[in-house]
């Protein structure tokens, strides 16, 4: 592939320099064909083979847009492909749409990024098109046997004419216009004749009419301003959120699936699909709520619309209340660096640990878990490597022992062609198993350390995009904050944007991805000024003891906070400015050479900093500067401490305050870190004499 003339790549630089390995949801500069001299309008107007689209661009106003400079990418259709979209639409020409159709087409092919084709992996462009909606990416091959680039499962980039360069962005020419269904997530559903069994459910449920919102009106970043702070020696600026926008993401098994495992359940569909699904129902949910009054309570084909009822509880379990926007998206950022020969995930070694995220159901009280299957046995040479599951587990340290596997649901990418997969409010994929959080999940996948990176803990930060946003590989100015967000943007969440958080004072700031960052994930939540926050903890799956710990990077010019839990004060106060090194914590006996210890080492290392309430950091987790892996297990920065030690009741909300309790605003903004949380069982922390909780 041809480099591109020097002058895009110093225009590129003043737009904020987009480049990501080829892997990650950012593109790479490099990637750009010859550089024609061309403004993206001019390329537009010069080519009377997309006069239709021009006229379009022009009657949508945007024809000036595309004349300055910036970083765009077209999505070209040319005049028969015009013709042929009209034609569906009863249309002669392009004379007959109207201003807004003419409006809603250009944005729909126009995005605020430079995305070469090497840049597009299976999922979604991590930027939305300007009528603020996500293009969904697959591959494929063309009538002449090229693999081309798919959007939205009714288009593909022509392989001969693709990457075109010009000076404010790049062209890829495509075989269709791209389209968008403007139905609720709902609507969607019941359109698709392959899911009739679960939409009758949902609809029967009433969990259907929980799938109609779309936006909270009531908001307005208009109101707020931006934040500018200090965090260690970076001076950086925070947004608010555009918007507050509702989300789902519906994970459905298929009619074919579904009856399958009725059958094998030995139950009868002589009474109709609901009283069948009710039954299978019955059957994966009566061994972990049998004892449960309430449960009982709601049991009966009869009472379907109460929450703690069977039916209502499995369709419930598949309904996540954020909008995941594409399959790439069920877990943590992929990114390649130059060093390792194979893809990674942002912050985690995957060929140590599966990157891994947990999520909140519909159902209340309800987890699932989602990872990447990079890890163990048959997955490293199997068409399962790299594919998303629900509930998978497979280790060493559980009861399932010998990499037993407990395999879950594998998350299908895509669907049929003829049907839509998402909405304005959300989307959903297929999936090959059924998933409920039967006594297998609570008991088998669920009894582990439940490791969740904060920008999960929140649904909106997924439904915005805000979570993973920009670039990992490109710092902003240390010495002054940027305010043109080039390559990503920070945010503040005002009072009452976030669900079941209380902000009594102070900044809450979502800091994007960088990969030299030492951040689970690469990014992390600050709090600033004199900051007291309560929010909701995730839920357990089953009562009992367990251990909060907070992950995190002590640095000298951070803070001291109280944690409560339950308004119910932990401990002493938490001081971020201690590292492992000190006096006070493992002092002389600190070593960075952990990789080199044996068993046993390991073990009595690990004893002495659990007596002290902390951990080293996971294994599993590092940082890089582009070239060196630097893990936080070796840092004495970066480490985990126990907050509260506490019996939890899985039907009940419970909340983890944080107060500033310094004296001085130390470290100019008096920052305390919240990088990832840890919810860990007894059956995990109180391990025997000589042994030793999983180091990853």
């Amino acid at each position: 592939m041809k480099k591109i003339f020097s002058i895009i790549l110093s225009v590129c630089c003043l737009v904020g320099g987009l480049g990501l390995a080829s892997c990650s949801d950012e593109p790479d500069t490099s990637n750009y064909y010859t550089f024609k001299g061309e403004m993206m309008s001019d390329y537009i107007n010069n080519r009377p083979e997309y006069s239709d689209f021009a006229y379009v661009v022009k009657q949508a106003g945007l024809m000036d847009v595309l004349s300055a400079y910036g970083h765009y990418t077209c999505f070209l259709p040319s005049n028969s492909v015009m013709a042929t979209y009209l034609k569906k639409h009863g249309l002669n020409s392009v004379q007959d749409l109207t201003q807004g159709e003419c409006d809603t087409i250009a944005r729909s092919h126009l995005v605020n990024n430079i995305y070469a084709t090497i840049d597009m992996n299976d999922g979604t462009l991590n930027t939305e098109n300007l009528n603020k909606r996500f293009i969904q990416v697959s591959h494929g091959m063309d009538k002449d046997s090229n693999t081309v680039v798919e959007l939205n499962r009714m288009a593909y980039i022509y392989n001969a004419t693709k990457d075109d360069s010009v000076q404010n962005g790049i062209v890829q020419p495509i075989s269709a216009v791209l389209e968008n269904s403007n139905s609720s997530i709902a609507d969607i559903l019941g359109a698709n004749d392959q899911i009739s069994m679960f939409f009758e459910a949902l609809k029967a449920t009433g969990l259907q009419d929980s799938l109609y919102k779309v936006k909270d009106n009531s908001y307005n970043a208009d109101n707020y301003d931006l934040y500018s702070y200090t965090s260690h020696t970076w001076h950086e600026i925070a947004c608010p959120p555009a918007d507050k926008k509702y989300g789902f993401t519906v994970f459905v098994e298929k009619d074919s699936l579904l009856k399958a495992k009725i059958k094998a359940n030995g139950i009868s569909m002589s009474n109709g699909n609901l009283q069948a699904l009710y039954d299978l129902a019955c059957k994966l949910y009566d061994p972990v709520y049998g004892d449960d009054a309430d449960y009982q309570a709601d049991k009966g084909i009869d009472k379907i619309t109460r929450r703690m009822n069977p039916l209502n509880m499995f369709i419930a379990y598949h309904i996540l209340t954020r909008d995941v926007i594409g399959w790439n998206k069920l877990t943590p950022l992929e990114y390649s660096w130059t060093k390792p020969t194979a893809n990674t995930a942002i912050g985690i070694k995957v060929d140590l640990m599966d990157p891994t995220d947990w999520y909140e159901t519909m159902m209340p009280h309800t987890m699932m878990k989602l990872d990447q299957a990079t890890i163990g046995g048959k997955v490293k040479q199997g068409s399962d490597y790299g594919q998303r599951f629900i509930n998978r587990r497979q280790d060493s340290y559980s009861k399932y022992q010998n990499n037993d596997l407990i395999r879950g649901a594998k998350v299908l990418p895509t669907i049929e062609d003829q049907y839509v997969q998402d909405a304005p409010n959300g989307r959903y994929f297929y999936i090959d198993d059924i998933i409920a959080f039967d006594k297998t999940t609570q008991m088998g996948v669920f009894n582990d350390r439940i490791r969740m990176d904060f920008s999960t803990v929140f649904p909106q930060l997924m439904t915005e995009n805000i979570r993973l946003n920009g670039d990992p590989a490109k710092d902003d100015n240390a010495n002054k904050a940027d305010q043109t967000f080039a390559n990503g943007k920070n945010y503040w969440f005002p009072k009452g944007y976030l669900d079941h958080v209380t902000m009594r004072g102070g900044y809450l700031v979502y800091r994007r991805p960088h990969r030299n960052f030492w951040s689970y994930e690469g990014d992390e939540f600050n709090l600033f000024g004199d900051y007291d926050i309560s929010f909701r903890l995730p839920p357990v799956p089953y009562e009992g003891d367990y251990q909060i710990r907070l992950g995190f990077c002590a640095l000298e010019t951070r803070g001291v906070a109280q944690i409560y839990f339950d308004n119910r004060p932990q401990g002493i106060p938490l001081d971020m400015r201690k590292f492992l090194n000190n006096s006070t914590i493992l002092g002389d006996k600190w070593t960075n050479n952990w990789a080199k210890f044996t068993d046993e080492e390991k073990a009595q290392d690990q004893k002495m900093l659990r007596n002290l309430g902390r951990y080293r950091g996971p294994y599993g987790g590092y940082h890089t500067d582009g070239s060196v892996i630097n893990e936080f297990v070796n840092n004495e920065r970066t480490h985990r401490i126990v907050l509260c030690t506490v019996h939890i009741n899985p039907k009940t909300d419970h909340y983890l305050r944080i107060r500033c309790t310094s004296t001085s605003k130390l470290g100019n903004n008096n920052e305390f870190m919240l990088d990832y949380l840890e919810i860990v069982p007894k059956s995990i922390y109180a391990v025997g004499a000589g042994q030793m909780e999983t180091d990853l």
